[in-house]
Protein backbone atom coordinates (compact mmCIF):
# COMPACT_ATOMS: atom_id res chain seq x y z
CA UNK A 1 0.00 0.00 0.00
CA UNK A 2 1.23 3.50 -0.84
CA UNK A 3 2.12 5.92 1.94
CA UNK A 4 2.33 9.54 0.84
CA UNK A 5 4.01 12.28 2.87
CA UNK A 6 2.86 15.79 1.92
CA UNK A 7 5.10 18.67 2.94
CA UNK A 8 3.13 21.55 4.45
CA UNK A 9 4.19 24.92 3.10
CA UNK A 10 3.28 27.82 5.39
CA UNK A 11 4.13 31.43 6.13
CA UNK A 12 3.35 33.59 9.16
CA UNK A 13 1.37 30.75 10.73
CA UNK A 14 -0.91 30.24 7.72
CA UNK A 15 -1.01 27.06 5.63
CA UNK A 16 -0.51 27.71 1.92
CA UNK A 17 -3.68 26.96 -0.06
CA UNK A 18 -1.59 24.84 -2.46
CA UNK A 19 -1.18 22.21 0.28
CA UNK A 20 -4.86 21.20 0.05
CA UNK A 21 -4.42 20.74 -3.70
CA UNK A 22 -1.30 18.66 -3.12
CA UNK A 23 -3.32 16.47 -0.75
CA UNK A 24 -5.83 15.88 -3.56
CA UNK A 25 -3.00 14.58 -5.75
CA UNK A 26 -1.73 12.42 -2.88
CA UNK A 27 -5.19 10.91 -2.34
CA UNK A 28 -5.29 10.05 -6.07
CA UNK A 29 -2.20 7.87 -5.54
CA UNK A 30 -4.14 5.84 -2.98
CA UNK A 31 -3.24 4.58 0.46
CA UNK A 32 -2.35 6.60 3.54
CA UNK A 33 -1.75 10.35 3.28
CA UNK A 34 0.17 12.17 6.03
CA UNK A 35 1.15 15.83 6.22
CA UNK A 36 4.50 16.95 7.65
CA UNK A 37 4.78 20.39 9.29
CA UNK A 38 8.21 21.78 10.07
CA UNK A 39 8.29 25.00 12.11
CA UNK A 40 9.65 26.56 15.26
CA UNK A 41 6.16 26.15 16.72
CA UNK A 42 4.08 23.96 14.39
CA UNK A 43 0.90 23.74 16.49
CA UNK A 44 -1.18 26.34 14.64
CA UNK A 45 -0.27 25.17 11.15
CA UNK A 46 -0.73 21.54 12.17
CA UNK A 47 -4.26 22.29 13.37
CA UNK A 48 -5.06 23.78 9.96
CA UNK A 49 -3.59 20.78 8.12
CA UNK A 50 -5.57 18.37 10.31
CA UNK A 51 -8.80 19.82 8.93
CA UNK A 52 -8.02 18.80 5.35
CA UNK A 53 -10.17 15.85 4.28
CA UNK A 54 -8.21 12.77 3.29
CA UNK A 55 -5.32 13.36 5.70
CA UNK A 56 -4.67 10.44 8.06
CA UNK A 57 -2.08 12.05 10.33
CA UNK A 58 -0.28 15.35 10.72
CA UNK A 59 3.33 14.94 11.80
CA UNK A 60 5.18 17.88 13.34
CA UNK A 61 8.86 18.64 13.78
CA UNK A 62 9.48 21.54 16.14
CA UNK A 63 12.90 23.15 15.85
CA UNK A 64 13.98 26.80 16.16
CA UNK A 65 15.97 26.27 12.96
CA UNK A 66 12.67 25.74 11.12
CA UNK A 67 11.41 29.25 11.82
CA UNK A 68 12.08 30.11 8.18
CA UNK A 69 11.69 27.97 5.06
CA UNK A 70 15.33 27.46 4.12
CA UNK A 71 15.53 24.47 1.79
CA UNK A 72 18.97 23.35 2.95
CA UNK A 73 17.75 23.25 6.55
CA UNK A 74 14.39 21.58 5.95
CA UNK A 75 15.49 19.00 3.36
CA UNK A 76 17.68 16.82 5.67
CA UNK A 77 14.84 16.60 8.20
CA UNK A 78 12.29 15.72 5.51
CA UNK A 79 14.59 13.05 4.08
CA UNK A 80 14.82 11.42 7.51
CA UNK A 81 11.07 11.74 8.17
CA UNK A 82 10.35 10.14 4.78
CA UNK A 83 11.64 6.74 5.94
CA UNK A 84 8.89 4.19 5.32
CA UNK A 85 6.99 6.39 2.83
CA UNK A 86 6.58 5.47 -0.82
CA UNK A 87 5.94 9.05 -1.97
CA UNK A 88 6.93 12.56 -0.86
CA UNK A 89 4.89 15.37 -2.42
CA UNK A 90 5.24 19.13 -2.18
CA UNK A 91 3.41 21.95 -3.98
CA UNK A 92 5.07 23.32 -7.11
CA UNK A 93 5.36 26.81 -5.67
CA UNK A 94 8.47 28.97 -5.48
CA UNK A 95 9.31 27.38 -2.13
CA UNK A 96 8.48 23.86 -3.32
CA UNK A 97 10.65 24.20 -6.41
CA UNK A 98 13.54 25.17 -4.12
CA UNK A 99 12.93 22.52 -1.47
CA UNK A 100 11.86 19.32 -3.22
CA UNK A 101 14.92 18.89 -5.50
CA UNK A 102 17.08 18.97 -2.37
CA UNK A 103 14.89 16.26 -0.80
CA UNK A 104 15.13 14.14 -3.96
CA UNK A 105 18.91 14.52 -4.01
CA UNK A 106 19.23 13.41 -0.39
CA UNK A 107 17.03 10.38 -1.10
CA UNK A 108 19.05 9.58 -4.24
CA UNK A 109 16.12 9.69 -6.67
CA UNK A 110 14.99 11.76 -9.64
CA UNK A 111 12.19 14.24 -9.07
CA UNK A 112 8.89 14.30 -10.96
CA UNK A 113 8.17 18.00 -11.57
CA UNK A 114 4.78 19.67 -12.02
CA UNK A 115 2.76 16.48 -11.57
CA UNK A 116 -0.68 17.11 -13.09
CA UNK A 117 -2.25 13.64 -13.43
CA UNK A 118 -1.90 10.42 -11.44
CA UNK A 119 -2.36 7.32 -13.61
CA UNK A 120 -1.19 4.88 -10.95
CA UNK A 121 1.17 4.93 -7.98
CA UNK A 122 4.24 5.11 -10.23
CA UNK A 123 2.90 6.60 -13.46
CA UNK A 124 2.19 10.30 -13.82
CA UNK A 125 1.67 13.02 -16.39
CA UNK A 126 3.36 16.41 -16.48
CA UNK A 127 3.52 19.28 -19.00
CA UNK A 128 6.55 19.97 -21.22
CA UNK A 129 7.36 22.47 -23.97
CA UNK A 130 5.59 25.31 -22.16
CA UNK A 131 2.48 23.17 -21.72
CA UNK A 132 2.16 22.39 -25.44
CA UNK A 133 2.68 18.68 -24.80
CA UNK A 134 1.97 16.29 -21.95
CA UNK A 135 4.51 13.59 -21.14
CA UNK A 136 3.82 10.37 -19.24
CA UNK A 137 6.51 9.55 -16.67
CA UNK A 138 6.97 6.13 -15.06
CA UNK A 139 9.11 5.92 -11.94
CA UNK A 140 10.93 2.78 -10.68
CA UNK A 141 8.66 0.76 -8.41
CA UNK A 142 11.48 0.19 -5.93
CA UNK A 143 12.24 3.89 -5.39
CA UNK A 144 10.62 6.65 -3.38
CA UNK A 145 8.68 9.04 -5.60
CA UNK A 146 9.56 12.68 -4.89
CA UNK A 147 7.33 15.11 -6.79
CA UNK A 148 6.19 18.69 -6.99
CA UNK A 149 2.46 18.98 -7.65
CA UNK A 150 1.14 21.50 -10.18
CA UNK A 151 -1.46 23.15 -7.97
CA UNK A 152 -3.31 24.69 -10.91
CA UNK A 153 -4.21 21.19 -12.17
CA UNK A 154 -5.85 20.01 -8.95
CA UNK A 155 -8.90 21.02 -6.95
CA UNK A 156 -8.48 21.74 -3.25
CA UNK A 157 -9.26 18.88 -0.90
CA UNK A 158 -12.37 19.58 1.14
CA UNK A 159 -12.30 20.79 4.71
CA UNK A 160 -13.89 18.87 7.54
CA UNK A 161 -11.08 16.48 8.32
CA UNK A 162 -10.01 15.59 11.84
CA UNK A 163 -6.57 14.02 11.53
CA UNK A 164 -4.51 13.07 14.55
CA UNK A 165 -1.52 15.33 15.24
CA UNK A 166 1.71 13.62 16.27
CA UNK A 167 5.03 15.20 17.20
CA UNK A 168 8.10 13.39 15.89
CA UNK A 169 11.85 13.94 16.08
CA UNK A 170 14.51 13.16 13.51
CA UNK A 171 18.24 12.74 13.81
CA UNK A 172 19.34 15.02 10.99
CA UNK A 173 22.52 17.03 10.71
CA UNK A 174 21.62 20.56 9.74
CA UNK A 175 24.03 22.58 7.59
CA UNK A 176 25.96 25.56 8.89
CA UNK A 177 26.91 26.96 5.48
CA UNK A 178 23.37 28.25 4.80
CA UNK A 179 21.58 30.66 7.09
CA UNK A 180 18.50 32.85 6.98
CA UNK A 181 19.26 36.56 6.61
CA UNK A 182 15.97 38.30 5.86
CA UNK A 183 12.64 38.04 4.10
CA UNK A 184 11.26 40.94 2.09
CA UNK A 185 7.74 40.74 0.73
CA UNK A 186 5.38 43.24 -0.83
CA UNK A 187 2.51 44.52 1.27
CA UNK A 188 -0.91 44.30 -0.33
CA UNK A 189 -4.53 44.11 0.76
CA UNK A 190 -5.40 42.33 -2.48
CA UNK A 191 -5.80 38.54 -2.65
CA UNK A 192 -2.65 36.46 -3.13
CA UNK A 193 -2.02 35.94 -6.83
CA UNK A 194 -1.69 32.15 -6.65
CA UNK A 195 -4.81 31.57 -4.55
CA UNK A 196 -7.09 34.36 -5.82
CA UNK A 197 -10.37 33.30 -7.46
CA UNK A 198 -10.25 36.36 -9.71
CA UNK A 199 -7.13 37.86 -11.28
CA UNK A 200 -6.64 40.94 -13.45
CA UNK A 201 -3.33 41.10 -15.33
CA UNK A 202 -1.73 43.87 -17.35
CA UNK A 203 0.75 43.61 -20.19
CA UNK A 204 3.02 45.76 -22.33
CA UNK A 205 -0.06 47.51 -23.73
CA UNK A 206 -0.66 49.24 -20.37
CA UNK A 207 2.28 51.45 -21.27
CA UNK A 208 3.86 52.43 -17.96
CA UNK A 209 4.01 51.82 -14.23
CA UNK A 210 1.78 54.86 -13.69
CA UNK A 211 -0.80 53.55 -16.14
CA UNK A 212 -0.98 50.28 -14.18
CA UNK A 213 -3.24 52.16 -11.79
CA UNK A 214 -6.16 51.34 -14.12
CA UNK A 215 -5.40 47.63 -13.60
CA UNK A 216 -5.35 48.06 -9.83
CA UNK A 217 -8.66 49.94 -9.87
CA UNK A 218 -10.45 47.24 -11.86
CA UNK A 219 -8.94 44.52 -9.65
CA UNK A 220 -10.13 46.29 -6.51
CA UNK A 221 -13.64 46.56 -7.95
CA UNK A 222 -13.63 42.80 -8.59
CA UNK A 223 -11.87 41.86 -5.35
CA UNK A 224 -9.17 40.32 -7.53
CA UNK A 225 -5.46 39.66 -7.35
CA UNK A 226 -3.18 41.50 -9.77
CA UNK A 227 -0.76 39.89 -12.20
CA UNK A 228 1.34 40.89 -15.18
CA UNK A 229 2.95 39.52 -18.30
CA UNK A 230 6.70 39.09 -18.54
CA UNK A 231 6.83 42.02 -20.96
CA UNK A 232 5.31 44.29 -18.31
CA UNK A 233 7.74 43.03 -15.68
CA UNK A 234 10.77 43.39 -17.97
CA UNK A 235 9.66 46.93 -18.81
CA UNK A 236 9.68 47.77 -15.10
CA UNK A 237 5.96 48.45 -14.77
CA UNK A 238 5.57 46.03 -11.83
CA UNK A 239 7.79 43.80 -9.64
CA UNK A 240 8.69 40.27 -10.75
CA UNK A 241 6.57 38.56 -8.09
CA UNK A 242 3.49 39.60 -10.10
CA UNK A 243 4.59 37.76 -13.25
CA UNK A 244 2.20 35.12 -14.60
CA UNK A 245 3.42 32.48 -17.04
CA UNK A 246 5.97 29.77 -17.65
CA UNK A 247 8.76 31.72 -15.94
CA UNK A 248 6.40 33.26 -13.39
CA UNK A 249 3.41 31.88 -11.52
CA UNK A 250 1.07 29.16 -12.78
CA UNK A 251 -2.45 30.08 -11.67
CA UNK A 252 -5.98 28.73 -12.09
CA UNK A 253 -8.47 31.41 -11.02
CA UNK A 254 -12.18 31.17 -11.78
CA UNK A 255 -11.89 34.45 -13.73
CA UNK A 256 -8.80 35.77 -15.50
CA UNK A 257 -8.86 39.20 -17.14
CA UNK A 258 -5.92 39.87 -19.49
CA UNK A 259 -5.53 43.56 -20.28
CA UNK A 260 -3.12 44.70 -22.97
CA UNK A 261 -1.54 41.23 -23.13
CA UNK A 262 -0.82 39.83 -26.58
CA UNK A 263 -0.80 36.20 -25.47
CA UNK A 264 2.69 34.76 -25.92
CA UNK A 265 2.77 30.98 -25.38
CA UNK A 266 4.85 31.44 -22.22
CA UNK A 267 2.06 33.54 -20.71
CA UNK A 268 -0.72 31.21 -21.84
CA UNK A 269 1.06 28.36 -20.07
CA UNK A 270 0.41 30.11 -16.77
CA UNK A 271 -3.35 30.53 -17.29
CA UNK A 272 -4.40 27.43 -19.25
CA UNK A 273 -6.37 26.07 -16.26
CA UNK A 274 -8.30 29.29 -15.60
CA UNK A 275 -12.09 28.97 -15.60
CA UNK A 276 -13.11 31.97 -17.73
CA UNK A 277 -10.58 34.08 -19.64
CA UNK A 278 -11.47 37.62 -20.65
CA UNK A 279 -9.13 39.42 -23.07
CA UNK A 280 -9.02 43.18 -23.65
CA UNK A 281 -6.72 44.30 -26.44
CA UNK A 282 -6.79 46.85 -29.25
CA UNK A 283 -5.24 44.31 -31.67
CA UNK A 284 -8.03 42.07 -32.92
CA UNK A 285 -5.43 39.56 -34.17
CA UNK A 286 -3.66 39.16 -30.80
CA UNK A 287 -3.09 35.46 -29.95
CA UNK A 288 -4.81 35.93 -26.57
CA UNK A 289 -8.19 35.99 -28.34
CA UNK A 290 -7.66 32.40 -29.52
CA UNK A 291 -7.91 31.13 -25.93
CA UNK A 292 -10.23 33.77 -24.49
CA UNK A 293 -13.83 32.91 -23.63
CA UNK A 294 -14.76 36.60 -23.92
CA UNK A 295 -12.88 39.15 -26.00
CA UNK A 296 -13.14 42.95 -26.11
CA UNK A 297 -11.34 44.74 -28.92
CA UNK A 298 -10.59 48.35 -28.12
CA UNK A 299 -8.53 50.86 -26.17
CA UNK A 300 -8.08 49.59 -22.61
CA UNK A 301 -8.05 53.15 -21.26
CA UNK A 302 -11.56 53.60 -22.63
CA UNK A 303 -12.94 50.13 -21.87
CA UNK A 304 -11.68 49.71 -18.29
CA UNK A 305 -13.37 52.85 -16.88
CA UNK A 306 -16.60 51.75 -18.59
CA UNK A 307 -16.30 48.29 -17.02
CA UNK A 308 -15.63 49.83 -13.60
CA UNK A 309 -18.74 51.98 -13.90
CA UNK A 310 -20.86 48.96 -14.81
CA UNK A 311 -19.49 46.88 -11.92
Amino acid sequence: MSKVLVIAEHLHGQLNAAVAKTVTAAVAVGGQVDVLVLAADPAGVAAQAAQIAGVSRVLTIANPANAHAVAQVLAPQIAKAAAGYSHVFGPSTTTGKDLMPAVAALLGVNQVSDLMTVIDAHTFQRPIYAGNAIITVKTPADQVVVATVRAASWASAAAGGNAAIEAISVDATLPTHTRFVSLTSGKSDRPDLQSAKRVVSGGRGVGSAENFEVIYKLADKLGAGVGASRAAVDAGYVPSDMQVGQTGKIIAPELYVAVGISGAIQHLTGIKDAGTIVAINKDADAPIFEVADIGLVGDLFTLLPELEALI
